[in-house]
């Protein structure tokens, strides 16, 4: 049904040649920066909103994990969030900012505000097409030393992407094995109700169109669509911090990342801190590669962290998607909140 009889595998590309510019012009054309958001066509739009039934309640969807000081992330990006104080002494126990305790004015104002570092490829992402290259080598052929600077980069930087509306896909995985009592694939944290899919645990073409049938969902993955993987990974985000960030998660290889990619998505998501199989064993000593296609190849955005555990309880596995980046001059990734609009299976709230 989903296939339309392609075949993709895993074989390695050719490292070499793609430095040296096998994969440029990109599909859209030289100069392009934008990838397949080029999709995303007003027309697209449209279509995406006119799955919803008006006659009938939209329930609204957070997309987005809570930050909060010490949310386990890779390497050294940091969220750190401190409050600073005017007006009011504070607590005794208070370690924040207060350069003013006394009250301003006749109208004794005072004020709350925070003081942030952030790093803005933690917590929920969309990753620009400059977060992974091969080599010197990006997307389009945009290469790093051309377009390094200080403070940013001066091509392919999250402020040329826009907002987007457009049809989310999710692919339910983790809700597809439990229903059907594929225990080895699973884990519980105690005390909890849902399962999780166990560490490294390669997500196939073959589970993705399982779950798609599973959901009932008619049709193709179109071009423009988002498609978001749901593992149930995220539980470990308060549970198990250290585990979340630090073992080895599930996710797709190459194979699915190039039967995704044949579709043109705007965005491929996934509910865990890294898209892809990360362990040598698989990968073959070649780490992110899935990356390297979709970002370098095809200007394919990856989301990580991006939760979808409400849709999932509401089997709402076809809704609108919208998400407006972070507009933040040669950004590579942004952590504004993706929201979707969607409407819960009759009988559900």
């Amino acid at each position: 049904m989903i296939s339309n009889g392609q075949e993709f595998d895993d074989v390695m590309f050719d490292v070499g040649a793609v430095e040296k510019g096998a994969w440029v012009p990109g599909p859209y054309g030289p100069d392009d920066e934008k990838g397949t958001f080029n999709e995303v066509t007003p027309e697209k739009t449209a279509r995406a909103l006119a799955m919803l039934d008006l006659t009938r309640p939209v329930k609204t969807y957070n997309l987005s994990e809570t930050l909060f000081n010490g949310f386990p992330a890779f390497n050294d990006r940091e969220y750190k969030q401190v409050l600073r104080i005017t007006g009011y002494k504070p607590p005794a126990d208070f370690q924040g900012l207060c350069p003013e305790p006394e009250a301003i004015g006749n109208n004794h104002i005072s004020t709350h505000e925070e003081r942030v570092a952030l790093t803005y490829n933690m917590g929920t992402k969309i990753n620009g097409l400059t977060h992974v290259g091969v080599g010197p080598m990006y997307y389009n052929g945009f290469t790093g030393p051309e377009i390094a600077r200080t403070w940013g980069t001066t091509r392919l930087g999250i402020e040329n992407v826009g907002p987007i509306v457009t049809r989310g896909v999710l692919v339910d995985v983790v809700g597809y094995k439990a229903a059907h009592g594929a225990e080895a694939d699973l884990f519980r944290l105690e005390g909890a109700a849902e399962p999780i899919i166990r560490s490294n645990y390669r997500i196939t073409v073959e589970d993705i169109e399982a779950t798609l049938d599973w959901e009932g969902f008619q049709g193709e993955i179109d071009p423009g669509d988002v498609v978001l993987l749901r593992t149930g990974w995220r539980q470990l985000i308060t549970a198990d911090p250290r585990r979340y960030s630090n073992d080895l998660p599930p996710g797709p290889f190459l194979r699915e990342a190039r039967y995704l990619a044949a579709r043109r998505p705007a965005i491929v998501g996934i509910d865990v801190w890294c898209f892809g199989i990360i362990d040598p064993a698989v990968d073959g000593g070649n780490p992110c590669c899935c990356h390297q296609e979709l970002f370098t190849k095809y200007g394919i955005r990856i989301g990580e962290a991006v939760p979808s555990d409400p849709l999932a309880r509401d089997r709402v596995y076809e809704f609108v998607f919208c998400f407006n980046p972070t507009n933040a001059k040669g950004a590579v990734a942004a952590n504004s909140p993706p929201m979707a609009l969607g409407q819960p299976t009759a009988g559900m709230s």
